[in-house]
Formats: C-alpha cells, structure tokens, sequence
C-alpha cells in the first residue's frame, strides 16, 4: 500500500494515548463488550478470511506447526470471546494506589498504577494476538500499534477493523491500528519512533526477536523462544509422569510452553522409561537421546536418533523432542538453567525437599511441580489473556497481562512543605 502513512499513524496513536488513559473503566468496559458482540456476529467472515490465509500459507509451504498457530478454528474463536469477557470483568489496573505512607514531614508519598502509553507490537502467525493484545491494551488504557506476519494480513486486517467499529462510541478508534503494509522496512522504522512510541513487545521467532532487539531505540520487552524442559525424577509418580510428559509434547506443539525436552534420571525402573517413550512415539514424537539413553533402549523397539549440541536448546515448535538422561537433581537443574530459555520448566516428583529446590533453584519465569508446562498462559492464569510471556527480568516476567501494561508514578501530597 503505497499510501500508507506510518509516521501519521504514530502520531495519531500517541494523541490517542492521552484521551485513552483517563477514560473509566465503565467505558471501556463498554467497548470492551461491543468486540466480543463484534467478533461473534463477524464468527463466519473471520474464518471465511482466516482460510484464505491458510490456503496461501500452504501454497507458501508453511509447516503444519506454524498452518496450526494460524488457524482460528470455532474453538478458538470461542475461546477468543471468552478471553475478551474475561478481560472485561477483570479489575482495571489504571489508578490504583500502592505503597502509600507518610513521611516524618508529614508528606504522604505513594504510587500510582498508570498506562505505558504506545506500545508496539510486532508478531508472527498467530492471529487471535491481535484481539489479545488489543483488549489487554485497551482496558490498560494503552495504544497499540500492530504489526503482524504477512502470513496472518487478512485475518488481522479484519479483527482490527471489528475492534475499531466496536469501540468507536466509547474510545478513540486510533487507539487500535495496525501497519497495513507488509514492507520490512516499515518495522525498523518503526524501531525509530521512540518520540512516539513508548514500549516495543516482539512475539514471534528468535530471528525476529534478536532483530528487534538489536534496531530498536525504544525500550524492548522480550517474548523470548520457549525451550521448555520436563524433568521426572526417580521420585516421580509414574502414571503422572507419564500424563504430565504426553500433554506437554503433544496437545500443541506449534507453542511457546509446549515442552521441548525431556530429562529423566536415569535410576528410574528401564520398563517406565520404555513406556514412556514408545507413548510418546506412538503420538507422533521423533525422539532425539544423549547417548546414555540411546544404550539403555538398544534393545527395546523405541526408535532414537542422536541428539547433537545443538538440540539441547532448540525451539522445535513440533513433534520433536530431545531426551536427556542425568543422575538426579543437580545434574537435572544445571542442564536445565544452561539449555532452557527461562520460559517454562517443571519437575515430576513426590518427594517434597526435591520440589522446593526446584521451584527455587531453576531460573524462568514460571517453574512447575507435577504440572505440564502448558498452563504458562495468561486465559489459564486468570489474567484472560495475555499480551505475551515476558522471559526478561523487568517489571514483567512471565504471563503479560492488565498490571503488566501498567507501570507506578509517584504522586504526592503536601501541606505546604518545603525543603530546608
């Protein structure tokens, strides 16, 4: 599109901004509302388009992993609805006061939940980010500015043109707008724009991310790659495992907290751990094993190829898992803290001492016990969506919800103090 405008539309999001952040919440409960009518009377037009990107997605060659990220099934449509009423019902973040005390002076000092301002965000295939993150931000009081994959343009271009009808009686319509242009050189732009442009959010591919990164002047909250570890221990309740390990790998692998290794001690019964790779095999998993575990089935009909250096942190986002075999807790921890990518891990076990070095020991951002890693999800947390899994140690790590999008200025009130 050549007439597309970017240094316009900033420039309208950031007037946006200012009437957006002291809006009530009562209106943008409204709007709120109105999307999730809109996305329900639009159910069939949305997957009308949505098909049309996935035929071009295929013709493109995409993988089924990445044809499933961007598919918005009735299920998800659903779940979409659901995600944006339970935002509604949330308690709006914008005005809280925390912290407030006072001073020997008699200064009472506190702090004050308010929007982040603009924030960008720029993703890949999946197009229910564009309802997500535009509602999160909306009830947050924040602007958004989208850029989504060109392999998801349709289906984006019409969400945002349901929520920008949606709220238009509520809530400046250029609160929500997004980069209809697939040009590349629109997001370095982009990168640029710190005078307008307060926060930068990337979800998408380690390439990606690493680029955002690296261009931008304004400041970046990482969605980091979801190198997800399980690891069972020779304490593990074996049926649990089992379930906990098949569910992590398998209910959707195309995902940032699906699991992408398995680590098991070495001095469980050989019989479970036959078991429990030839289910996951069954279920369509390649296995990748260090050597050790390659021995101990040579016998056995489970299939495992090599895992080299490289599989230890790879994001397959498929039906790929790598299998590490180590002797108890410390070797599982340290693996764990230099391979994973401080998204989600967890640990299968009923011993207790053995949990709580885990939860304390591990380094990510959500750490499980007897638990599969597919929770790490603000609908699951109770957040009712999320704008993202933060992996970076700022305000906000882990699920990004409505407080996430907030940040505390100091307000104070005087009697006429001044400083000596």
């Amino acid at each position: 599109m050549k007439d597309f405008d970017l240094s316009k539309t900033v420039r309208k999001a950031k007037q946006a901004s200012r009437k957006l952040a002291s809006l009530s919440t009562a209106d943008k409960n409204k709007a709120i509302e109105n999307i999730a009518v809109g996305i329900e009377k639009n159910r069939e037009k949305i997957q009308e388009v949505n098909k049309k990107d996935i035929r071009a997605g295929r013709k493109q060659g995409l993988s089924d992993a990445l044809l499933d990220r961007l598919a918005l099934t009735p299920e998800r449509i659903d779940s979409m609805i659901a995600g944006v009423r339970q935002i509604k019902q949330l308690p709006d973040p914008v005005g809280e006061v925390i912290d407030m005390k006072r001073r020997p002076n008699g200064l009472k000092i506190g702090r004050q939940r308010v929007p982040l301002g603009v924030i960008g965000i720029i993703y890949e295939s999946r197009p229910n980010v564009t309802v997500d993150a535009g509602v999160l931000c909306l009830k947050s009081g924040n602007c958004t500015l989208l850029r989504g994959g060109s392999e998801a343009r349709h289906s984006n271009y019409l969400l945002v043109d349901i929520i920008r009808e949606a709220i238009r009686d509520y809530l400046p319509v250029d609160a929500i707008q997004i980069l209809r242009d697939q040009d590349h050189s629109l997001v370095n732009n982009m990168l640029k724009m710190d005078e307008f442009i307060d926060v930068i959010i990337p979800r998408g591919g380690e390439n990606l991310i690493k680029m955002v990164a690296e261009e931008s002047t304004i400041s970046v909250i990482k969605h980091y790659k979801g190198v997800c570890h399980t690891y069972v221990s020779d304490q593990a309740d074996k049926k649990m495992a089992l379930d906990i390990c098949v569910n992590a790998k398998t209910q959707r692998p195309g995902v940032c907290n699906a699991m992408e290794s398995l680590v098991i001690n070495r001095d469980l019964p050989a019989d479970f751990i036959e078991e429990l790779l030839v289910t996951l095999q069954k279920a369509g998993v390649r296995l990748k094993a260090d050597a050790e575990m390659r021995n101990m089935m040579i016998d056995s009909p489970v299939k495992l190829e090599v895992a080299k250096e490289d599989d230890w942190g790879t994001e397959y986002l498929d039906l790929i898992l790598s299998v590490k075999t180590v002797g108890g807790l410390d070797e599982a921890i340290e693996h764990i803290n230099r391979y994973a990518s401080n998204h989600s891990d967890a640990i299968i076990t009923e011993k207790y001492g053995e949990a709580e070095r885990f939860l304390n020991e591990v380094d990510s951002a959500a750490v499980y016990v007897n638990a599969s890693t597919r929770f790490t999800d603000g609908f699951e947390f109770g957040l009712g969506a999320e704008i993202g899994i933060s992996t970076e140690r700022l305000h906000a790590r882990g699920p990004m919800g409505l407080r996430e999008l907030t940040i505390p200025k100091y307000i104070i009130y005087g009697q006429g103090q001044i400083r000596s």
